[in-house]
């Protein structure tokens, strides 16, 4: 069984799909654009400015489903610009303990839903997590 997760304070998805989906202890997260939810538009040009965005709604929806970034076990970055790479490390590498980071892909891409220059997806696991959350 898998149960649609749909934080109240996250953007709400462009497309037919579900931001998140949890499944046996396992959170998919869509990837996420740097959004603002309150004014459903991009936070500004600037790449950190963007991807802090992006952390921030992906935190959103590890919250609902009653998990955090310790619980994050593997991440894709979609650049624009892989220029940025090390400005996006940055404010990534902030969110998550040094001992334990998830694996990950960087790709650069053409690009990305309304013009974003970073859009990030992930998994995270939590044997706590039930399919009754919401």
């Amino acid at each position: 069984m898998k149960k649609i997760i749909s934080p109240t304070n996250a953007p709400k998805p462009i497309g037919p799909y579900s931001g998140a989906i949890l499944v046996e202890g396992f959170l998919y997260v869509s990837g996420q654009i740097p959004v603002d939810p309150s004014s459903g538009k991009i936070v500004s040009d600037n790449i950190k400015d963007q991807t802090l965005q992006v952390m921030k709604n992906l935190k959103y929806y590890l919250q609902c489903a009653e998990m955090n970034f310790e619980n994050v076990i593997k991440t894709s970055i979609f650049i624009k610009d892989m220029n940025d790479f090390s400005k996006i490390n940055e404010v990534y590498g902030n969110f998550f303990n040094e001992s334990n980071y998830p694996a990950r892909e960087t790709i650069e891409v053409s690009r990305l839903p309304k013009d974003a220059h970073v859009e990030i997806s992930l998994i995270a696991h939590s044997s706590k997590a039930k399919n009754t959350t919401s």
